[in-house]
């Protein structure tokens, strides 16, 4: 039976009981027994508040970040994955052999800020020059042909750069509590085994960005390991790019069995649309009915899975605000071939 911890009053009712179980003459209102009753109550409610804390940093799925941080460091070689800067290319235009130095200064339309990584000059009107996000980062992701600002001009350089048809990708968030806190319990559930299944989706997830991996032993042929992964917090997209599937592959071919041989590759997506007729139809409750699908396709959506017709229709059922509904499509259960995952496509309210 779990332990419960007593209220303040409750604490203070059966400290004033002892104290007055053993005074032999009637106390006023006011006694000094009242007073170091409630003193004593309240460093008692105080103590029972810190040891409930330590109860909770004790265990691991439920300690908090600073004691979290403490047991991933000892299980997890790397600890709390960091955020990471997102990378890429942006061609500048001018006059021929005009140089753009390396950290040279560029910001994007919101504020976000940039520098080149290595000096260039521009030859046949343009030079293409690697650049980083200053701020490690999702919020670094950046869509090809944007537009980033010189911060101080460059003679011969003209002031806007525009991000190559690669993107500029790789930028990460600082790993966050609750996805610590399940790699963790998977370590110690799951001790490594030198190259079991679930090593390699282990390994794939100590990958800053990346949040879902599926492994598929023997596919291409005996011997072979095929990993496919996904990066969900990344915009627009969840899959990954050439980049980002080589980065997954040198960090595993690091830690792999050198025996076996390992394909990393990104999933084809494969939009999956909806026509719904929605009761009422405002745009709160259509705004809560996209979340929870795409919810949905987060949680269970994977490379060669089956989305299930009744896990769509529990989904709007439960948006907050969905009073009624009728889908017309999809009709059935959506299966996908062993290299396509799912993926939000377009809702048509009608």
């Amino acid at each position: 039976m779990p332990f419960s911890r007593p209220s303040l009053s409750d604490i203070f009712a059966r400290i004033r009981a002892g104290i007055l179980s053993r005074l032999t003459n009637e106390q006023m209102r006011r006694s000094d027994a009242e007073v170091y009753g409630r003193v004593v109550a309240g460093a008692s409610h105080e103590l029972h508040a810190h040891l409930q804390f330590i109860q909770q940093q004790v265990i691991y799925d439920t300690a908090e970040a600073e004691f979290l941080d403490r047991w991933a460091g000892i299980w997890l070689p790397q600890g709390r994955l960091p955020a990471v800067a997102a990378t890429g290319s942006v061609s500048f235009t001018g006059t021929n052999g005009s140089v753009i130095p390396s950290g040279t200064p560029l910001v994007r339309n919101d504020g976000a800020e940039f520098e080149t990584t290595a000096s260039g000059t521009i030859s046949g009107g343009t030079a293409l020059v690697p650049v980083v996000a200053l701020q490690a980062g999702q919020a670094g992701n950046t869509l090809a042909a944007t537009v980033l600002t010189l911060s101080s001009p460059i003679t011969g350089v003209n002031s806007d750069a525009t991000v190559d048809g690669n993107a500029l990708t790789g930028g990460a968030d600082q790993e966050d509590d609750a996805s610590l806190s399940a790699r963790l319990r998977t370590r110690i559930q799951q001790p490594p085994h030198g190259g079991a299944a679930y090593d390699y989706v282990n390994w794939a997830l100590e990958v800053p960005g990346v949040t879902r991996a599926w492994v598929y032993p023997n596919e291409l042929g005996l011997g072979t390991v095929t990993l496919r992964f996904v990066r969900d917090d990344d915009t627009p997209s969840i899959i990954p790019d050439a980049g980002e599937v080589a980065a997954v592959q040198d960090y595993i071919d690091a830690v792999r069995p050198v025996t076996a041989a390992l394909t990393v590759v990104a999933p084809d997506p494969v939009p999956l649309d909806f026509t719904i007729e929605l009761f009422p139809n405002t745009p709160e409750v259509k705004a809560a009915v996209e979340a929870e699908l795409t919810d949905l396709l987060r949680r269970e959506a994977y490379p060669a899975g089956t989305i299930l017709i009744s896990r769509i229709r529990e989904a709007i059922s439960i948006a907050a605000g969905e009073e009624n509904y009728v889908m017309a499509t999809p009709s059935a259960d959506v299966t996908h071939t062993i290299n396509q995952i799912a993926v939000m496509g377009t809702i048509t309210w009608v």
